[in-house]
């Protein structure tokens, strides 16, 4: 691909981008600047993919919308001065908010003394956290290997369990179908959807899928795996699947997928890279039917949506076969200095603010408003579902969904769909959402049905395939709304 902009030197490049980051205002001719140099960058070295599947970017590319600054714990403000109420929340990151005061004052206190540790001598904060998640993760998990994403937590999670489970002669492992578990080699060969999964195949041997929330499906494939040779090392769920379409599964699932996997001397791993911190309105998702995993897997919200950290949390038996040779698993970064800051003060906000008690009632809020939006819309809507303030819109078909993302957009407030699932819509704001907020997302939710309910059906096309709609305006069945300043 040719570069449409003359090259500048590397000093120049960095001598650029650091004049931006001292900025702390724009100028109309400034923002106008800056908006282009990221639409080409985008285009000429991240990936111009990107630009075509983003809401904010129009036809052809030639405007974004570029993410300035937070506006307050639960906006965001583009180059332009627009104010988003964020219905997303980075996927899950940004549970206490954004640039939440308490996880950034300690990040900027630990960044006067040491931002990254020497990896001799020993690192005091990463001691801290793995002591705090020892107490406040569920039963008997104690030891915590720290890495930087979702996609290491789960990766050093599978590790652990094949190093314990290889010399007792299992080694199959059981996910389900719908998951999403990241997508490094390992994380993908357990994630199910066959988009992310075919370039790279084939993926690692000895992964099965069975369909989620099916309790005699699990069963039934344990004992035959366990009939042919090919025990079940571990089962890896998701206790709500995120990316699948937010699927809550039968009261009682986890609680019967513990006791198969005790049955038959198999592991469970929980993935609550997303349902963790508070999200669901719990600590952590499983602790709504009392379940104990082997090994729990933390990243997103972990890190307060300051800094990336991951966490892989085991139980001391199952931990200890990395006590003779630690260095059997590493990362350079992974438990740093500012990412352990960080995680420390979120979980502290968590609880001295009870953010997941305050999810639940929020989400209460939402959910149930989202529930009468869909008894109001059923040629649009077919449920909304949800725990806590993990919830999702289904629609019935993937444009209708993208529709209403692109229409909740140009109201200025922030949604997207799941990787899992088309169709599905994700309402994930941080959990310090007001009430207030609430109610508005919801007025423009039903504001936005109303829009689309005044066009023809006909303007609603079936995809082809069932890889996500491109996010472009040519898409869009309805006008733009007057307020964003935008123009079709």
């Amino acid at each position: 691909m040719s570069r449409s902009t003359p090259m500048l030197t590397p000093l120049e490049c960095t001598q650029q981008a650091l004049s931006w980051i001292e900025k702390k205002t724009l100028t109309h001719d400034e923002m106008v600047n800056l908006n282009k140099e990221v639409i080409n960058n985008f285009k000429e070295y991240v990936n111009p993919g990107f630009l075509d599947y983003r809401k904010s970017v129009t036809v052809g590319g030639d405007y974004g919308a570029v993410e300035w600054r937070a506006g307050g714990l639960n906006t965001l403000v583009d180059t332009q001065g627009r104010e988003y109420i964020d219905c997303l929340g980075g996927f899950g990151i940004f549970n206490v908010g954004h640039r939440n005061p308490k996880v950034l004052s300690a990040v900027e206190n630990q960044l006067a003394k040491q931002p990254l540790h020497s990896q001799e001598l020993l690192d005091p904060l990463r001691s801290m956290l793995a002591r705090t998640l020892a107490a406040v993760t569920p039963g008997t998990l104690k030891y915590s290997f720290f890495s930087n994403s979702g996609t290491e937590a789960v990766e050093g999670a599978l590790k652990l369990a094949k190093a314990y489970q290889t010399p007792r002669g299992k080694t199959t492992f059981i996910a389900a179908t719908g998951a999403f578990h990241g997508k490094t080699l390992g994380a993908l060969s357990a994630t199910a959807k066959s988009t992310f999964r075919r370039p790279f195949m084939p993926m690692l041997q000895g992964f099965d899928h069975v369909p989620f929330g099916d309790i005699g499906a699990m069963r039934d494939h344990v004992y035959r795996c366990r009939s042919t040779g090919a025990d079940v090392a571990a089962v890896i769920l998701e206790p709500i699947q995120g990316e699948g379409g937010v699927i809550i599964p039968p009261e009682g699932y986890l609680t019967a997928v513990r006791a198969l996997c005790d049955e038959v001397g198999a592991l469970l791993i929980l993935d609550e890279v997303q349902t963790g911190m508070g999200r669901t309105g719990r600590m952590f998702a499983c602790e709504h039917e009392g379940v104990q995993p082997d090994i729990l897997c933390l990243a997103k919200a972990l890190g307060g949506g300051v800094m990336p950290i991951g966490a892989t949390v085991a139980t001391e038996e199952v931990f200890s076969v990395l006590f003779e040779n630690p260095f059997l698993h590493t990362t350079t970064f992974g438990g740093n200095p500012l990412a352990c800051a960080a995680a420390l003060a979120t979980i502290n906000v968590l609880l001295s603010e009870d953010l997941p008690a305050q999810a639940a009632l929020k989400g209460q809020i939402l959910l149930s408003g989202f529930a009468r939006l869909a008894s109001a819309y059923p040629e649009f809507m077919v449920e909304a579902r949800g725990r806590g303030l993990l919830q999702a819109l289904e629609f019935r078909r993937n444009d209708i969904g993208y529709a209403f993302a692109q229409g909740m957009f140009r109201h200025q407030i922030l949604v997207a769909g799941t990787l899992n699932n088309s169709k599905t819509i994700r309402i994930e704001p941080p959990l310090t959402i007001t009430p207030e907020y609430c109610q508005q997302v919801l007025a423009v939710a039903e504001r936005v049905l109303d829009q689309m309910r005044g066009k023809e059906p006909a303007h609603y096309k079936t995809p082809a395939t069932t890889v996500a709609q491109p996010q472009t305006q040519a898409h869009i069945p309805f006008p733009l709304a007057a307020s964003t300043g935008l123009t079709a």
